[in-house]
């Protein structure tokens, strides 16, 4: 187990610190991290959330249940943050970095974990839990901006963030191929597939180049209050949840799983994008990595157990 957690997570470490040696150097010059930054957040993720919702194989899980915990307990995670916000940041921008880092996740090593635990099955409930997680998690994100950012915001343009917003956008498609079962075309699922599958890489060598920019709220506090929440809060909210609903087995392990992943890369994107605190988030997420070799190990110790 230690070695499938340490394989996950090692590449994912140097492909951050890749995207550092490379900014520092002057080897791709300034303009191309925007650039790529902006790519990734509006073509790449969208791609892959709308791949891997439209194929998924759901058939036989307990779909239902697993959706309702995973979106019960981040929704209860989600409002212990807004409630805790002056405690754990200091200005809006940073609050914003906190909360990403509280209740996003990174399903690259969640989908990884899963499909080495319990083979296609895992991958199958590794598809449940994005479904149930990734829009509620990039709505709540985008109500957060909009409230906290620094940005003016009336409930009209707020509507408007939520509906246009990419990974939004993304997720939807996906999830309305699935349904529908129209599902992606022969002729386009190999480009959308191959999209999605850049959009990890470069997200991890942008969250690099931005380590050690100057801003706001890199001190301890904010740091630790995104990884306290996101390595102990939202998994105990996810197992008491789990314990009301009923839910056991393969699908509560991997709902647990997920909810105690580090938070995902496309967090500093978005970040960037929607005004944010963006090094501060990448320092979250460079942190929430390494922590995630110690916190996954005795997480799933406990609970395989």
């Amino acid at each position: 187990m230690l070695n499938l957690i340490l394989a996950t997570i090692v590449p994912i470490a140097l492909l951050i610190a890749l995207g550092r040696a490379l900014r520092s150097h002057g080897f791709l010059g300034e303009a191309f991290w925007p650039a790529a930054e902006r790519l990734s957040y509006f073509v790449l993720l969208p791609a892959l959330f709308t791949h891997g919702l439209a194929t998924a194989d759901l058939g036989g899980l307990p779909v239902l249940d697993m959706v309702t915990v995973l979106l019960l307990s981040t929704l209860i995670g989600g409002s212990l943050l807004v409630l805790c916000k002056s405690l754990v940041a200091d200005d809006g921008a940073s609050f914003t970095s906190v909360f990403q880092g509280g209740v996003r996740f990174n399903n690259y090593i969640g989908a990884t974990l899963a499909a080495g635990i319990y083979g296609t099955g895992g991958i199958a409930l590794a598809a449940v839990a994005n479904a149930a997680i990734v829009p509620t998690v990039n709505i709540l994100c985008v109500m957060v901006f909009a409230r906290y950012s620094g940005i003016r915001s009336s409930p009209a343009s707020v509507i408007k963030a939520i509906f246009s917003n990419p990974l939004i956008v993304g997720c939807a498609a996906g999830i309305a191929l699935r349904v529908t079962g129209i599902g992606l075309p022969a002729g386009i699922e190999p480009t959308i597939k191959a999209l999605g599958q850049a959009a990890l890489p470069l997200g991890l060598l942008c969250v690099g180049a931005a380590l050690g920019s100057s801003a706001q709220g890199l001190g301890p506090r904010p740091l630790v209050a995104a990884s306290l929440f996101k390595f102990v809060v939202l998994p105990l909210t996810t197992y008491g949840v789990c314990q009301l609903f009923g839910l056991s087995g393969q699908a509560a392990i991997v709902a647990l799983l997920f909810q105690a992943l580090p938070t995902a890369s496309s967090s500093y994107v978005m970040a960037r994008q929607m005004g944010g605190n963006a090094p501060l988030m990448a320092n979250i997420i460079a942190l929430q990595t390494l922590l995630a070799a110690l916190t996954l190990p005795i997480m799933l110790s406990l609970t395989l157990t």
